[in-house]
């Protein structure tokens, strides 16, 4: 029974990953196609094969989430039901906000829905390690946008000022075609991030039921499978989120759309290699877009639509914990 709850917890990863993918689509893909630098088709495809070599660039986000709650306590019929409620919980929430297109984070809701479980289980089954959570998720978590929004606008002001004495119509061809670039970046730093999310949730239920020890590497079957969910996913689109980000927040212009990108993609290479946290790539893309287009003038940006995007930020956490807290009494007594 066990075994067949590890191979469970293993799919539901993959399929968590795939809905990483469709949600987080837009993230890579959504300025470049409003900005008309790209098509939808092919803006997907190179989203999808980025993504899948950003995984396979790095593993210390992938130990930073697998470190965020300890189940040593539990036994592994246990500990990998918790694993399984968070995973649903995650899943849940990701379809909820993909469904009124509001780009949330997968990230976020994939931890939450590990606090949301672990709570549920109690501090006797399952140690939360609040101080890893602080560090590599609650403070980037709040520092991640705002350095994406003003290095975004600072960029997009130097940019300005660059090629203030240049034709606008060839400024903007240049940076139409600079954006496969960016895009590309992008999503290669949306695969570094994201992919590891999941990988760092399957060693976890690998360690939990001793078919691994917490100081191995992650084996190759699970670093190939996460990074192929994530670009399976990633290729069927996520197009309500990509209206969102693309058309509702601003109608961006390709040198918006490039500072945009370039920024989230530095930011999102910054904080993995330099930092090992699990930041949210649409966080920090979304706020790079607000930062970009507030350079054109602050009432440029719909803020109204913004406030609703900050809603989703700011209740993905604890939302997608109570799902998991809720999943896990069900399978507690399904399973245990």
């Amino acid at each position: 029974m066990t075994l067949a709850i590890v191979v469970a917890v293993v799919v539901i990863a993959l399929a968590f990953d795939y809905t990483n993918g469709f949600h987080d689509a837009a993230n890579a893909i959504a300025t470049s196609v409003s900005t008309r630098a790209l098509t939808p088709r092919v803006a997907l495809t190179l989203a999808a094969v980025m993504n899948f070599v950003g995984a396979l660039l790095g593993q210390k986000v992938a130990h930073t989430v697998a470190d965020t709650i300890d189940l040593d306590a539990a036994d592994a019929r246990h500990a990998l039901v918790i694993v399984l409620a968070a995973l649903l919980g995650a899943i849940t929430w990701n379809l909820i906000t993909w469904y009124f297109g509001l780009p949330s984070s997968s990230s976020h809701a994939l931890i939450g829905g590990l606090v949301g479980a672990a709570i549920a289980a109690g501090p006797d089954v399952a140690d939360i390690h609040w101080q890893t959570i602080v560090d590599k998720v609650l403070i980037p978590m709040v520092a991640s946008p705002l350095v994406g929004f003003s290095l975004a606008f600072l960029v997009m002001l130097a940019i300005m000022w660059i090629f203030r004495a240049r034709p606008a119509v060839k400024v903007l061809r240049g940076f139409r075609m600079a954006q496969t670039v960016s895009a590309a970046a992008l999503a290669l730093g949306h695969g570094l991030q994201d992919a590891q999310k999941t990988m760092g949730v399957i060693f976890l239920a690998l360690v939990a039921s001793g078919h691994a020890a917490a100081t191995d590497g992650l084996p190759l079957w699970v670093i190939i499978g996460a990074a192929g969910a994530i670009s399976a996913g990633t290729y069927s689109g996520g197009w309500r989120i990509m209206r969102t980000l693309g058309r509702r927040i601003i109608h961006l212009d390709p040198a918006r759309g490039f500072a945009a990108e370039a920024v989230g993609a530095a930011v999102l290479y910054s904080t993995a290699y330099l930092w090992h946290a699990p930041i949210s790539t649409t966080h920090t893309i979304t706020s790079a877009i607000m930062g970009a287009g507030a350079s054109k003038r602050l009432n440029a940006v719909r803020w109204s639509v913004a406030g609703n995007i900050l809603f989703a930020w700011v209740s993905t956490f604890p939302a997608a914990g109570i799902v998991a807290a809720a999943v896990y009494w069900v399978l507690r007594l399904v399973l245990l």
